[in-house]
């Protein structure tokens, strides 16, 4: 759709929050400029402006007006964009906390189990075992639908493809196969990658993992 709004996202490249925002901003046909941040360096001055508190991206500033936190901007930007566009939460309250809990489950179990697999030496083991109990978790509630939400690819989805994304890059550090162990949340990602603006808004898989071996070997881990 055509957006007369002034959108900028503060992102990086492989960062699987600021691929939350490039999505449902893609989801929703709106036009944004992007303001990359280097993670391995200082942070910029505007991102220490506009998210003071946290200091972290992603952060996407709407009309100048700064909204921090992943999912935060996620539902933001469904709530400001509704018209002509498909909705990505649910508009039955019980199915919205449903996509809401899960989503904060991604961020608190799944997330640190998965940075271990790749960030920190040692780890991996226990962190594979954590990892691989959590996405169990989430290929239980996908069930046998084709999407979490149900027939289209919607909040939830958005909230767990980015760490779909870096199932390459897992497998690679953790020395294991994510599809032999969830079958059908590989078929879900796949059918996911399907989607126009899901494949031209995100790199491909083995550039995350080109992406995750170059912030290694900077950082020295």
């Amino acid at each position: 759709m055509e957006n007369s709004d002034d959108l900028v996202l503060l992102d990086s490249p492989g960062s699987p929050f600021g691929m939350r925002a490039r999505l449902a901003l893609a989801a929703k046909g709106l036009k944004f400029r992007t303001e990359l941040e280097d993670l391995t360096q200082n942070k910029s001055s505007l991102l220490l402006e506009v998210n003071p508190v946290h200091k972290k991206i992603p952060v996407l500033i709407h009309n100048g007006k700064p909204i921090c936190e992943s999912l935060i901007i996620v539902e933001y930007i469904d709530e400001a964009w509704k018209d002509g566009c498909r909705p990505l939460l649910p508009s039955d309250p019980y199915q919205r906390a449903n996509a809401k809990f899960w989503a904060d489950f991604i961020d608190k179990k799944v997330s640190p189990a998965s940075d271990k697999l790749w960030e920190i030496e040692g780890e991996q083991q226990a962190a594979k075992k954590e990892f691989i109990e959590g996405i169990k978790m989430l290929e239980g509630e996908l069930k046998s639908k084709p999407y979490f939400g149900g027939e289209s690819l919607s909040f939830l989805d958005i909230a767990f493809l980015p760490c779909y994304y870096w199932f390459h890059a897992f497998e690679n550090f953790g020395k294991f196969s994510i599809e032999a162990e969830c079958p059908k949340l590989v078929a879900w990602g796949k059918r996911c990658m399907e989607e126009e603006f899901v494949h031209t808004s995100l790199p491909h898989p083995h550039k995350i993992y080109d992406l995750a071996v170059e912030y290694k070997n900077k950082m020295g881990i």
